[in-house]
């Protein structure tokens, strides 16, 4: 079996093309994953029925309903990964396929390759997240800051309001949610910006380095988020819920 596939994770494929399945199900078979095939969505749904997979690779043109509707609704928490394949290779069809929830988009006609990389890349990212940390609520202290999670206000220990960017809040927000644990640029880009996100490494460091200067306004931004070398990011703060 190969390395990629741990504890024979079950791939879906589905798609209306009988060659597409056959070749892609033999492929991804031969490397380890269990898998099955559907035509349609009728198909997919009697699948799930009887297995959740860990991964869908589906069609974004279907007879009946569309790709786009399949992964609206398979898109909730628990819920099994998505590659999405499309002959539609335009970015809008890309981007749209993305914002409705899938991790990853593939255009066809595509490697059996590359698919799975992106297989095996979704699936590790799957098992490499950290599970968060307990439920925070609306809002978590840390440090003497104040960070409210709804209406995405941080204060200082001084009770000074400190504005954040979208994509420093989503990262100061993945610090809380994970403190004392060493979280990998990949898994930073993932949780700030989905998984999605074609970002390169760089721009989490210029996001982080912004975040710590405003931190260090209040004290101690720099002791806040360390740098580990080769492998990441440490939140240091004990963080809690805020009454």
């Amino acid at each position: 079996m190969s390395p990629a596939a741990q504890g024979g994770e079950q791939i879906l494929i589905v798609d209306d093309d009988p060659g597409i399945r056959a070749l892609v199900s033999d492929f991804l078979g031969r490397h380890g994953y269990a898998v099955d095939t559907a035509a349609d969505a009728a198909e997919m749904d009697r699948s799930l029925g009887r297995r959740l997979p860990d991964l869908i690779v589906l069609d974004l043109m279907l007879p009946g309903e569309n790709g786009l509707s399949i992964c609206r609704r398979l898109g909730r928490p628990g819920g099994p990964a998505v590659i999405m394949l499309s002959a539609m290779g335009e970015d809008t069809d890309r981007i749209i396929g993305l914002e409705v929830g899938a991790d990853d988009y593939v255009a066809k006609p595509c490697n059996p390759r590359e698919l799975l990389a992106r297989v095996r890349a979704v699936l590790r990212r799957r098992r490499e997240a950290p599970a968060p940390a307990e439920a925070l609520g609306a809002a978590c202290e840390f440090a003497g800051w104040r960070l409210d999670l709804v209406r995405r206000d941080l204060a200082s220990p001084t009770g000074v309001a400190v504005n954040l960017s979208s994509g420093e809040f989503s990262l100061l927000r993945a610090f809380v949610e994970h403190p004392g644990r060493v979280l990998t640029r990949d898994q930073l880009l993932d949780f700030a910006r989905g998984p999605r996100s074609d970002a390169f490494d760089r721009a989490i460091d210029v996001q982080i380095s912004r975040l710590r200067r405003k931190l260090e306004n209040g004290g101690e931004g720099q002791d806040m988020i360390q740098t580990i070398r080769n492998e990441g990011y440490l939140f240091t703060p004990k963080v809690s819920r805020a009454p």
